[in-house]
């Protein structure tokens, strides 16, 4: 079979079965493991998957630039956000995250809501620069321009003072096996730092980010009080999670 064949049945399988297996693939082809994953790197540095021990996963949606995202499941993410804003208490102390879903979260909090925002984000800042109830307390740092959140030693400091309710978190990838991931190591460091400083942990995940997968991990389930989503929950990636972390469902 030639490389492109090769390829061609690994993105099929990886877009039908949502995974892929090395080993598996290797015994339906007739071929070498060594030969399956060196097409699995070589479509991974292309953009094409996310690699992980034994196979592959879909590739996050969610990796692209800010303003991409910005169109990203639109929808899903307002869901995702009105759901979160549910759980809101009168009087509480909050974080959200940076990244999209974190900003339509920020704009949806109702003009009577007294509370406290805690964020490493400038775009969920500024969302509430006209509120007239919430305090916002902003973590600086050095800017990490793909998500436009602070990050570095500096935020990490800052973010070890903090003690809150509720932290909103954000990530790239949800997967029942590769668990809660982003794509750069500093900013997944910086969301561990939020989590341990809250009593609850929320993910925000619209349904593209659930089933793909990104390079570095950020908490596992057992430390998120919950997984707010829009996806699928009759899907077999929604049932697996469900066995690992409480489903807050957001579907329409």
């Amino acid at each position: 079979m030639l490389s492109a064949q090769r390829r061609a049945y690994l993105l099929e399988t990886l877009r039908r079965d949502g995974k892929v297996v090395a080993k598996d693939i290797a015994a339906e082809l007739g071929l070498s493991e060594d030969s399956i994953r060196r097409d699995l790197r070589e479509m991974a540095a292309e953009g094409l998957c996310q690699r992980v021990y034994g196979g592959a996963l879909p590739l996050s949606p969610a990796v692209v630039g800010y303003d991409q995202r910005k169109l990203v499941s639109v929808e899903g993410k307002q869901r995702v956000a009105a759901k979160a804003l549910e759980l809101i208490d009168h009087g509480s102390t909050i974080i959200i995250d940076g990244g999209t879903t974190a900003l339509a979260l920020a704009r949806l909090l109702p003009s009577s809501l007294q509370c406290t925002v805690v964020t490493h984000s400038p775009t969920v800042a500024s969302a509430l620069v006209e509120h007239p109830s919430v305090d916002v307390f902003i973590i600086g740092g050095r800017l990490f321009k793909h998500s436009a959140v602070a990050s570095g030693a500096a935020a990490v400091e800052a973010a070890e003072r903090i003690s809150a309710d509720m932290f909103f978190l954000g990530v790239t990838g949800i997967h029942p096996d590769n668990g809660l991931t982003t794509g750069d190591p500093d900013e997944a460091a910086m969301k561990r730092v939020l989590a341990s400083r809250a009593a609850e942990t929320y993910v925000l995940g619209s349904a593209e980010k659930v089933g793909a997968a990104s390079p570095y991990g950020v908490i596992g389930f057992e430390d998120a009080a919950g997984l707010i989503t829009d996806a699928d929950r009759r899907s077999d990636v929604v049932r697996a999670l469900s066995e690992r972390v409480r489903i807050v469902d957001a579907g329409a």
